[in-house]
């Protein structure tokens, strides 16, 4: 069989989220022009029901492609606001405002992949519970829509210290948040939801920006010059902003 590299966007939001732009088939076309190859969805849990969950997994399987497979997922908020959870390979919905502990021993049971989504936003990993280590496959290392264009600089040794895997999370929900970031593997051509979420459980998929490994001594000499560029980037936005 034919291996390649296989590029995932992970993290996306299509229109079935109230904040979300971008219809399912255009997000296919467009991820699939910068090389991905599988688009993991993560859409907010608030208005889904059972019935439109099973309408959205047949519209992520019809929009997807012999070049683009389309994993459906959502992302599970706390009552709070502040524990996100990604969540894939769940059959059914789990409900809005779901305890976190409880949503994760759920996932655990019916044999799911969660994430906790950025851990930095709101300073979410100040709450982070450490039984809620044995329901978590991974932890987003830098989230694109919350930390910008560097990783979380107090976030970025958690996934080793908590032995979870390091995700690449774009948070995609229109144009302005397309970046570089990506999970990779060197796996089969053919690809399946089944397979895909089968090599994440087994730690087979690495978090990488701009095509290198977030792990790799090339990255992470790079990371200081990246967060120096956030920093102006989010002064400047400040600044237009004031005088918009």
């Amino acid at each position: 069989m034919r291996r390649e590299r296989l590029k995932a966007a992970v993290h996306v939001h299509s229109d079935w989220s109230y904040d979300g732009k971008w219809p399912l088939k255009t997000l296919a076309v467009e991820f699939n022009r910068r090389g991905y190859r599988i688009i993991m969805t993560a859409e907010h849990d608030r208005g889904f029901t059972q019935p439109r969950f099973e309408r959205y997994r047949e519209a992520c399987a019809q929009a997807s492609t012999d070049r683009m497979l389309i994993i459906p997922g959502i992302e599970y908020s706390d009552a709070s606001n502040i524990v996100h959870i990604l969540v894939w390979g769940s059959a059914r919905f789990l409900g809005e405002r779901v305890p976190t502990g409880r949503l994760l021993e759920t996932v655990t049971t019916e044999n799911g992949v969660a994430v906790l989504a950025h851990p930095s936003r709101l300073n979410a990993w100040n709450v982070f519970n450490p039984a809620w280590k044995t329901g978590l496959t991974g932890l987003e290392l830098w989230n694109r829509k919350s930390d910008g264009w560097a990783p979380s600089q107090t976030v970025f040794p958690l996934p080793k210290e908590l032995d979870l895997v390091a995700f690449a999370g774009i948070d995609f929900h229109d144009r302005r948040q397309f970046f570089p970031l990506s999970m990779t593997l060197n796996g089969k051509a053919t690809i399946t939801e089944e397979s895909v979420l089968d090599s994440l459980r087994s730690r087979q998929w690495q978090a990488c920006a701009f095509g290198v490994s977030l792990s790799g001594n090339m990255i992470l000499r790079a990371l200081s010059a990246l967060r120096a560029i956030e920093r102006k980037r989010r002064l400047l936005a400040r600044i237009y902003r004031w005088y918009k």
